[in-house]
């Protein structure tokens, strides 16, 4: 007869056993199952492009990168596409009401027009959760949905640069934001005028264009409008477990054009000895031959007054709000249009008229008060330089020209 089974003290024995290989089983269970949870979880990276030669590249660029091990893919999720084709395009962007998309994209496509123009890109791995990462990319791939892809830009608010950073600090549950508290003294002023350096006419409509708003001290958190910014934060954050946010770092592409431009302190004494010089040189001028002075002042007057309207402009008609409440009016203003037909009688020899006389009078007037006006304020506008170097100008213009307003003839 065969054995029905082993002997009670023998299944017990047994049974004890098996209890105990339980929890290791159940430990190696879930080890594996994390394993397999890890390896088929994407990959999170952040692509950065450095500045380029055309006007709207010169701020950098970057991406977030989502390698999915499933199926060998690595795709690039781009906020910065724009589509010159809409309908009114031109006036939109006059009036700061740019629509720009997120556009799902390979890694090597959206990498072939950067390697065509000689820009570089570097991408940082991220040590994100699984979880986190996958949540991470499902969200892209919904918000890459031609439904979802569009978004109001802001250049300095809402760009490419920092959907990429909301994104991350949404996975990492605000953890991105709390580590980016701390500021390197920059400003939305001092970072465009710094990357548009480069292109002098670029630079000057910042410079003058920008109101008080964009002289707001920024965190870390604000800095990360500019992509290069942002890849230096992030090397310097660290995941929820304490250990580097940035596990590695490569370079993609070799940068071939000039490298970023760095900030450079603003000597104002040198706009002050020039506006010193150009002023006496009007004023001394101004007393014995004021009809080539006058011809001088002329497309000064022109330009201070084009400068001024658009000034205003930006301030009552478009929806870009760092140019709002520029002091820089009070520097170039339309009233300058008010001097042109006085000017243009006193070049031709003739006696310009009560009215010249006053305006002449007015613009000095005006630039005081933006003297004083930044000189009271906590956090003044940074326009100090063109104040010292205009405040003179007119002042040597009004000096060298008054008398001559009712007499030249």
């Amino acid at each position: 007869m065969p054995e029905a089974g082993a002997p009670p003290s023998r299944r017990a024995s047994s049974a004890a056993s098996l209890a105990n290989r339980i929890p290791a089983l159940l430990s190696l269970i879930a080890l594996m199952l994390c394993a397999f949870t890890a390896a088929a979880s994407p990959r999170i990276g952040v692509v950065t492009m450095q500045p380029g030669e055309i006007f709207f590249e010169r701020f950098g660029h970057n991406a977030i990168l989502v390698e999915d091990p499933a199926d060998d893919t690595a795709i690039s999720y781009n906020f910065g596409y724009f589509d010159p084709s809409e309908p009114d395009f031109i006036a939109r962007f006059i009036r700061g009401e740019m629509s720009y998309q997120l556009v799902a994209l390979p890694l090597q496509d959206d990498l072939s027009y950067y390697g065509d123009v000689g820009r570089g890109v570097s991408l940082q791995w991220l040590d994100l959760d699984p979880a986190d990462a996958a949540e991470l990319a499902a969200a892209l791939a919904e918000n890459a949905r031609p439904e979802n892809a569009h978004y109001r830009y802001d250049y300095f608010l809402d760009n490419c640069s920092t959907r990429v950073r909301d994104a991350l600090d949404l996975a990492l549950d605000g953890g991105l934001a709390r580590q980016m508290g701390g500021s390197r003294g920059d400003t939305f002023r001092s970072e465009a005028t710094r990357l548009a350096s480069p292109d002098f006419w670029m630079w000057l409509g910042f410079d003058l264009g920008l109101g008080p708003a964009a002289d707001q001290p920024l965190s870390n958190w604000g800095d990360a409008f500019v992509p290069m910014r942002l890849a230096a934060s992030l090397r310097d954050a660290h995941s929820p477990d304490g250990a580097p946010l940035v596990v590695e770092e490569l370079e993609l592409l070799p940068h071939r054009l000039d490298p970023e431009p760095v900030a450079t302190p603003r000597r104002w004494w040198l706009w002050l000895l020039a506006g010193g010089i150009i002023g006496g040189a009007l004023a001394l001028t101004g007393r014995v031959r004021p009809r080539p002075v006058a011809g001088l002042a002329l497309p000064f007057w022109m330009i201070s007054g084009v400068l001024g309207a658009l000034m205003l402009f930006i301030w009552f008609a478009t929806a870009h709000r760092f140019g709002w409440a520029n002091y820089n009016l009070l520097l170039m203003s339309p009233l300058a249009w008010g001097l042109l037909p006085g000017g243009w009688r006193l070049a031709r020899g003739r006696a310009a008229g009560r009215w010249f006389d006053i305006l002449l009078q007015a613009m000095p007037v005006l630039a005081i008060i933006a003297l004083f006006t930044h000189w009271l304020q906590s956090l003044p506008q940074q326009n100090g330089h063109w104040i010292v170097l205009l405040l003179p100008i007119h002042l040597g213009l009004m000096l060298g020209l008054r008398k001559r307003a009712r007499t030249e003839h």
